[in-house]
């Protein structure tokens, strides 16, 4: 059975609908975020990085990302708005968090002491009602609300 290596809590500044997570050592990506970012695209993923979707415009949604040493156990779908998985590669063990207004935030996610292959799962909930705050008042914090697990793709 899987464990959980860390748990890393942190705020997302999502700007344009959009904030994304990129290998730290992003000097070499073909597509360095936010270039090529999908609309309505709940995760998309490129060599290197993963782009999220939100369903408010402007706000801060609340993150937790989970390191696991195998895939954690799956989460009930009616928990979640959203939900989707992906690989993604690290060249270095760490993954920055990025946001489409600000750039690239203080936040690193260590995944490990080296590069490696991961599949990542992203969970999502509060989407209807971070797009009505986005409609309504412009922004919010912490009513979207992201689970993101890592694991090794080789588990």
């Amino acid at each position: 059975m899987a464990e959980l290596v860390r748990q890393q809590h942190l705020d997302a500044d999502v700007g344009y609908h959009a904030f994304g997570f990129q290998e730290s050592d992003d000097g070499d990506l073909p597509v360095p975020f936010p270039d090529d970012f999908e609309q309505e695209v709940f995760l998309n993923a490129f060599p290197g990085r993963l782009d999220i979707y939100s369903a408010g415009h402007t706000h801060t949604a609340s993150v937790t990302v989970e390191v696991w040493d195998g895939q954690p156990p799956v989460q009930g779908p009616a928990d979640w708005d959203e939900q989707a998985e992906a690989a993604f590669e690290s060249t270095s063990g760490e993954v920055a968090v990025w946001s489409m207004s600000l750039g690239r935030a203080d936040d690193v996610i260590t995944l490990a002491d080296s590069g490696g292959s991961w599949r990542v799962r992203v969970s999502c909930t509060g989407r209807a009602a971070a797009a009505a705050l986005s409609e309504d008042e412009g922004t919010g914090e912490g009513v979207e609300k992201y689970l993101v697990q890592f694991w090794p793709a080789k588990s």
